[in-house]
């Protein structure tokens, strides 16, 4: 049952207002960044009270602006659009404190600048979540490409705009390239760029369409997916790690909150809602995508373990992560689904815990490079501990939420007799304990190299450890308890 509400223009209004307050008030460090944290309190609890009504098997609906028949500015709330569209400002809050932190310990420049970015790029993450079609979540996500570009070239050397550059180039430039024929195509066959709430099985296009033009709908499928580049698939998925030039409270948005997540979940609803699970199946989309995730997730995995940075090593564990979910949504098997979308909330808290992380260190330490960090552990021990059960989720191990996600995924493989995959899957979680094991050991179980003084090093600023430990905490509740997000993903689609 669909729902007119105007309840979800409320969240877009609030995360769009704030930027604008944040630059009236960018003299006063403390209003400013006040303003921060209640948008992004706000536009969370406004998001969460639609949650009985999205669990009740209704859907929000409201149209903003008519255009053309079949083309309108609207936004649409069901269970799928829920997870993103409340863990995306939930995590803003935990992100301005650890904001704070990070650019005050350093002293950084154009932090009004940085502050108004980062609520443009939420407002954006959210109309994504919400898009009721085709054409709204396009608008959105161009909206997330343009306004994180300054944040990717914040620090404004040669190495922050050549990251910059490619970053515009690849978002920007496939999605022009791609994305923008892909929905071009998607209206001249079906006639409307409408998802078909509350249905994942037939999608948008018409029997007819799909019959009369199948090479057609395939082509358009295959532009869909090289236009969203923020997925992350090979081999549109460099951009990612050359983005890591950004201050890590950036990197941990593009990784956990905004950027990434908009990408996976859009390639999830075109997928689901706007190709269904039986077009998917009969026009032979479906394994193909399923391979190709399951490529980057190895390949991404392999590339991980040669990083000695740390942040390096954590972009390229992203491209990896992020394949779950379309190898998830790809394999149309309703364990596999599940998985994969359950799987957009608990790498974001985990994710964001290792970037948080990774800042800390830096902060305290100054520090980049794994093989420097022997004994640190000791020193920081909250920080080292976080990051620690955050890897036990990227791992996949009990009780952490990551493995809920590979659970699913696992038993979605073996439903559908995909051998391949499950080597996939099985094999990459091998190569996560291979990348993120030897961190944890070195900080705990090494002693420093000869002449290492680190009596100097404790840990970071409050503001920057207390939200990277809630965290990793929330990591561990929604592995005991995943029907958190799990009841909304099966009233979405009754997998």
């Amino acid at each position: 049952m669909v729902i007119e509400s105007v309840k979800l223009v409320y969240p877009l209004l609030i995360t769009l207002l704030s930027p604008f307050l944040i630059i009236v008030l960018g003299k006063n460090q403390n209003a400013r960044e006040s303003v921060s944290f209640g948008a992004a309190a706000l536009t969370a609890l406004i998001v969460l009270s639609c949650a009985p009504t999205v669990l009740s098997g209704q859907i929000l609906h409201y149209e903003l602006f008519y255009i053309l028949p079949g083309v309108t500015v609207s936004f649409a709330l069901d269970g799928l659009g829920f997870i993103f569209a409340f863990v995306a400002p939930f995590l803003w809050i935990f992100a301005t404190s650890y904001n704070i932190g990070y650019m005050r310990s350093l002293k950084e420049h154009a932090q009004t600048r940085y502050y108004a970015c980062f609520a443009i790029a939420i407002f954006g993450a959210v109309g994504v979540a919400m898009a009721a079609n085709v054409f709204t979540l396009y608008l959105f996500y161009e909206v997330i490409s343009v306004f994180t570009y300054p944040l990717v070239f914040h620090h404004q050397d040669e190495e922050g705009y050549t990251g910059g550059r490619k970053y515009l180039v690849y978002l920007m430039g496939t999605s022009k390239l791609f994305l923008l024929p892909a929905m071009v195509l998607t209206y001249v066959l079906a006639g409307t760029l409408e998802f078909p709430l509350g249905d994942t099985l037939h999608g948008i296009f018409p029997a007819e369409a799909i019959a009369a033009h199948p090479n057609l709908v395939r082509l358009t499928y295959v532009l869909f997916i090289a236009g969203l580049a923020k997925a992350a698939l090979m081999p549109f998925h460099n951009w990612l790690p050359s983005a890591m030039v950004a201050p890590t409270p950036v990197s941990a948005l593009l990784h956990a909150v905004a950027v990434v997540k908009a990408g996976v979940y859009s390639v999830s609803r075109i997928i689901l809602s706007g190709f269904g699970q039986e077009p998917m199946a009969n026009l032979g989309l479906s394994l193909p995508t399923a391979y190709l995730a399951a490529f980057t997730i190895v390949m991404a995995s392999f590339i991980a373990l040669t990083k000695d940075d740390i942040k390096a090593r954590l972009a390229y564990s992203t491209v990896s992560q992020l394949s779950y979910v379309i190898i998830g949504v790809a394999l149309v098997a309703p364990a596999a689904i599940q998985g994969g979308l359950m799987h957009i909330g608990h790498h974001a808290f985990s994710k964001i815990t290792l970037f948080f992380g990774a800042g800390a260190i830096y902060v305290a330490s100054h520090l980049k490079s794994i093989a420097k960090m022997n004994g640190l552990g000791r020193r920081m021990p909250w920080t080292f501990g976080a990051f620690g059960v955050a890897s036990l989720s990227m791992i996949g191990m009990p009780p952490v939420c990551g493995f809920v996600s590979k659970w699913y995924l696992v038993n979605g493989a073996i439903d559908q007799g995909q051998l391949v995959l499950l080597i996939a899957l099985l094999l990459s979680t091998a190569l996560n304990a291979g990348y993120f094991v030897p961190i944890f050991y070195r900080a705990f179980f090494l002693q420093p190299e000869e002449g290492t003084d680190l009596s100097q090093y404790h840990e970071a600023p409050l503001s920057m450890v207390v939200p990277l430990v809630f965290t990793s905490v929330v990591s561990v509740v929604l592995g005991f308890y995943p029907w958190l997000f799990q009841g909304f993903i099966v009233k979405f689609g009754n997998f």
